[in-house]
């Protein structure tokens, strides 16, 4: 039966370190500053427990992060690899048998360690099924502890030896006291990382990524020439006001996907979501960025169908949308008041895209295309249909439309 204790260990009095437990310890503290990824910090860390005499044969960081699809993660490490390997975790796997029946699960319920031995000896080692994994594949002792970070985050560390008689007193006495580093160093990693997770998940990875260069100031950014979508949906308004907000929600996630995801399978840019609109660009530094745009909204336009499909069965109208697509140089970068900023693309282009999409209600038409995208693709004498020249609101001079000829 696993050994539960709900003492929190008392640290060692300041300046008692032996002195053979010190390069790792210095390691963690001082020389660690240009590993950026947790997951390799914790495979140079374990290396360098063995190398030291410590007898780990299996190492896992159990962690409770901060991302839109993710709950948790565990990274696993074990001698040989030199990579760790990295596990995602859905929400709501705390309510799931598989979770309970894991040891960690009682450090993140209070415990301050978990400790097991697994030798052909121990008796009751089947109270949690990775125990019995373990002893199968030749391990012989099994120590959990927690990874206080601030604010009360609690994430779980684990060792595991192949060690005949399993761990030593010193081995664990080694480990506990390299507890506070390992918090320390992991703890600036998850920052770091979850820093990069939430500016891409609002501003999207090329913004995010211009952001933690120090584009961080108002005005700064860059000239950039992009093929710009824009689009928007038709009367949500109105739909807004027959449905509950829960299914509206629903509603506007699911036509989000729809059109989102192949924009950014194709290497296109979610910038900004406007209520029920968005923008994306498609950088030209890539030289297929016009053909990615375009298959991004044929792939977007079939989802939609199958959305649609899905709305009319559960009783709902189905919904209709307007994209508008132009290309030209934009402004990328920050906007705004002194203490709050938008990280986005601005520009007489960015405008025409706009206008094109108004336009889409008038022409009665899904997509509408500038003449200067369509000169840029390839074979563009087929698949676009004409519709001549239009006056945009704001701009003096017409422009030159086509649609998309299904």
């Amino acid at each position: 039966m696993s050994t539960i204790t709900h003492m929190t260990p008392q640290p060692r009095a300041r300046g008692t370190w032996p002195r053979e437990r010190r390069p790792v310890l210095d390691w963690l503290m001082k020389e660690t500053s240009s590993q950026r990824f947790l997951d390799n910090l914790l495979v140079d860390f374990c290396e360098r427990l063995v190398r030291d005499g410590v007898p780990v044969a299996r190492s896992s960081l159990h962690l409770r992060i901060q991302h839109p699809q993710w709950q948790g993660a565990r990274i696993l490490w074990q001698p040989g690899v030199q990579e760790a390997h990295i596990d995602t975790f859905d929400y709501d796997v705390d309510t799931t048998e598989l979770f309970l029946r894991r040891p960690a699960t009682e450090i993140y319920n209070g415990a301050t360690e978990v400790r097991q031995h697994l030798d052909a000896s121990a008796n009751e080692v089947a109270a949690y099924p990775l125990f019995e994994e373990l002893r199968r594949d030749g391990f012989t002792d099994y120590v959990a502890w927690p990874m206080e970070h601030t604010w009360g985050k609690r994430h779980v560390v684990t060792f595991a030896t192949k060690k005949a008689g399993g761990f030593r007193e010193h081995d664990i006495d080694y480990l506990r006291d390299l507890l506070p580093a390992l918090a320390l160093a992991s703890e600036i990693r998850m920052k770091n990382a979850m820093a990069r997770t939430l500016l891409e998940t609002y501003v999207g990875p090329h913004a995010s990524a211009e952001i933690l260069a120090g584009a961080t100031t108002r005005g700064s950014g860059k000239t950039v020439s992009a093929a710009i979508m824009i689009c928007d949906l038709r009367d949500f308004t109105a739909l807004s006001d027959l449905w509950p907000r829960d299914d509206i929600i629903e509603i506007l996630n699911g036509y989000f996907d729809a059109l989102c995801e192949p924009v950014e399978a194709r290497g296109g840019e979610i910038l900004k979501f406007m209520g029920d609109g968005l923008l994306a660009v498609f950088p030209l530094s890539n030289p297929n960025a016009h053909a990615d745009l375009l298959e991004a909204i044929k792939d977007g336009r079939q989802r939609m169908d199958v959305l649609n499909g899905e709305l009319v069965k559960s009783g709902k109208s189905p919904l209709r949308y307007g994209i508008g697509v132009h290309v030209g140089d934009v402004m990328y970068g920050n906007i705004g008041s002194r203490k709050r900023l938008d990280f986005t693309a601005i520009g007489p282009a960015v405008n025409i895209a706009s206008r094109l999409e108004e336009l889409t209600k008038q022409l009665k038409r899904p997509v509408l295309l500038s003449s200067d995208f369509v000169k840029l693709v390839e074979n563009s004498s087929s698949g676009f249909l004409d519709l001549g020249s239009h006056n945009l609101r704001g701009l003096e001079r017409p422009v030159s439309i086509f649609g998309l000829a299904d």
